[in-house]
């Protein structure tokens, strides 16, 4: 099986799908990692900042296992997704998705307050369409710390798992891997604390019946 995580931002995947992609790996299947933002000097970022952000995001993959040929970065600037159009962003995806063929896709959830994570979800859901990307088997939404549960819809649009993966054997990895992203985290009660990933992850292995586990709610399914 192959699987995709399509991150907004460097560390939502981890923070979403870490667990999962270590242990989908662990069992030899092939995982992409598809990044559609990136920081800039254009935009006010230093060299400094940018080229440490490179290494980090690189650590990373080689941390996940993910081969170098299946991360793709997409380039587009941080926190201004909602200004690039449309058909852009999906014949962008949608080029990955017929080279890569993916079975199961992760994407953010439709209902975080980052217009960057929403409009990712769109963008993408275009490339799920099974008479277009026939390999396209199994889609879901992860959560991410501070995006999903500071979501104002917690109606409609709120995030409601459905399908809890067991991630007691990758946890401590998770959080190191996590680690390396030293600017995104802050010590408890900011919202993107290690304390808060493990409180999270001990919160979904209750729901599961596990240790620890990761949650995602399944939009669809084929066999």
């Amino acid at each position: 099986m192959k699987s995709l995580i399509i991150a907004p931002h460097p560390d939502d995947e981890l923070l979403g799908c870490g667990g999962t992609l270590l242990k989908r790996i662990s069992e030899g299947k092939i995982v992409g990692w598809i990044l559609m933002t990136a920081i800039t000097t254009e935009k006010g970022w230093s060299n400094q900042q940018v080229e440490m952000r490179d290494g980090e995001i690189n650590r990373v993959r080689e941390g996940l296992g993910i081969s170098a040929n299946h991360l793709f970065r997409l380039d587009f600037p941080a926190a201004e997704l909602d200004q690039v159009p449309a058909s852009t962003l999906i014949n962008s995806l949608a080029r990955i998705f017929r080279d890569f063929k993916p079975e199961e896709v992760f994407l953010p959830h439709p209902g975080d307050i980052h217009s960057d994570h929403r409009i990712t979800f769109e963008a993408a859901s275009a490339c799920t369409k099974w008479f277009r990307y026939t390999s396209v088997k199994r889609i879901l939404t992860y959560e991410t710390l501070s995006e999903t549960n500071f979501g104002f819809d917690q109606v409609v649009g709120a995030f409601q798992p459905n399908l809890f993966v067991d991630i007691t054997n990758q946890l401590h990895q998770k959080i190191e891997l996590l680690s390396i992203y030293q600017s995104e985290f802050a010590e408890h009660p900011f919202p993107r604390s290690l304390d808060a990933v493990r409180a999270q992850a001990l919160l979904r292995g209750a729901q599961r019946g596990t240790p620890a586990a990761e949650a995602f709610q399944l939009l669809r399914e084929f066999e």
